[in-house]
């Protein structure tokens, strides 16, 4: 075989290259001293550092999750896809829990309810989808959550009206506006500039 520079060059038994043929006598004896072939990859590594290689390039890696050993090849697919303890989100309420508490979780989750505004009944989280397709009154992405609504406005339970789920009461808003002119006030007396003649 001829090199790019048109030297004459002979392939070596133990690494498979092409080295030129003045130096494959020295080559050779380097070659099958310090180095040796993977056995997984086929890579020729220093035989100094074959441990290394295998233990950084090739051995099972730990989960540091579920504590499981897994190779390494596989190792992403596990951590993002497959490990037990890895953290997903509840489609439901987008609680970030363990992957193999999901679905106990989401099977109580899903239970809960909504209101839906358009027809003024409260509907289960998983029936969301079906429920806003078949409701009297249905405009998509109209049902909104109950945990949003203030308890004081769920009523009590004896038939009385309840409050717009949106408002304020009258209390908390006066109690709001007190205490920001109190803030004011406090703020304003800490902060005054003494005149400059003092």
């Amino acid at each position: 075989m001829t090199t790019e520079t048109g030297e004459i060059s002979i392939v070596c038994n133990h690494c498979d290259r092409d080295i030129p043929a003045p130096n494959i006598d020295l080559h050779r004896v380097h070659c099958a001293r310090n180095l040796e072939k993977c056995k997984i990859c086929g890579d020729m590594v220093p035989k100094k550092h074959a441990e290394e290689h295998f233990a950084n390039t090739h051995a099972p890696v730990p989960c540091s999750m579920c504590k499981e050993t897994i190779a390494r090849e596989a190792f992403d697919n596990h951590k993002g896809e497959l490990c037990p303890k890895r953290i997903v989100t509840c489609e439901f309420c987008e609680f970030p829990l363990p992957a193999v508490d999901l679905a106990e979780h989401q099977e109580v989750c899903g239970n809960r309810t909504e209101l839906c505004y358009q027809c003024n009944s409260y509907v289960r989280l998983r029936e969301t989808y079906s429920h806003q397709t078949k409701c009297p009154g249905s405009v998509l992405n109209n049902v909104e959550s109950s945990r949003r609504i203030p308890r004081a406005a769920e009523g009590d339970g004896n038939g009385r009206r309840r409050r717009d789920g949106n408002g304020v009461s009258n209390k908390r808003l006066f109690f709001t506006i007190a205490i920001t002119g109190i803030a004011v006030l406090i703020g304003s007396l800490f902060f005054q500039r003494k005149p400059e003649g003092s």
